[in-house]
């Protein structure tokens, strides 16, 4: 998983996918903080997620947005799409994606949706089963995202060339 430099990117708008207020029992009363989970791309296959805690809520989205530059990773895409099926795990949280022909659009939940539309994936389906927890759905979505392989990977681990991987050429 090789990080990528933010700076050689060009950037959609953050995408924020939780802002959560916490508080702390003081003396006094309360503290309140607030941390807010947030996904970074460029809508070309580069995706990056974070979490910014802070006392107010736009210096807890500014934090996020700068962890998760430092977070971007590289993810294959085909056309509009993913390459393969795969199921991202991370905690309780399970995230089933599926490649979807064109036209289809994103068909996911909220959290899931924020991080596909960050990559540039436009047609995909995904479900969240488990934890319906927003910080863990979009860690295993990344999870998901980064075990995706490659044509040319793939045929290199079994041994084939691409056009047999795809049934062009008779074994």
């Amino acid at each position: 998983m090789k990080r990528i430099n933010a700076s050689e990117l060009e950037l959609l708008d953050e995408k924020v996918v939780k802002i959560n207020r916490v508080s702390k029992v003081v003396k006094g009363g309360q503290r309140f903080g607030f941390n807010a989970l947030v996904v970074v791309g460029d809508g070309k296959g580069h995706v990056g997620i974070g979490l910014g805690k802070a006392g107010e809520v736009l210096s807890s989205v500014n934090k996020g947005k700068d962890v998760a530059k430092k977070n971007i990773v590289k993810i294959p895409l085909m056309g509009g799409t993913i390459p393969h099926k795969i199921i991202g795990k991370f905690g309780a949280a399970r995230v089933v994606l599926k490649p979807a022909s064109p036209g289809t659009g994103i068909i996911a939940g909220g959290a899931v949706r924020a991080v596909m539309e960050q990559v540039g994936i436009h047609d995909i389906l995904a479900k969240s089963i488990g934890s319906p927890n927003p910080h863990n759905v979009v860690k295993a979505t990344m999870n998901g995202l980064l075990g995706l392989m490659d044509a040319t990977e793939a045929s290199r681990k079994r041994g084939i060339s691409i056009k047999q991987m795809f049934g062009m050429e008779s074994e």
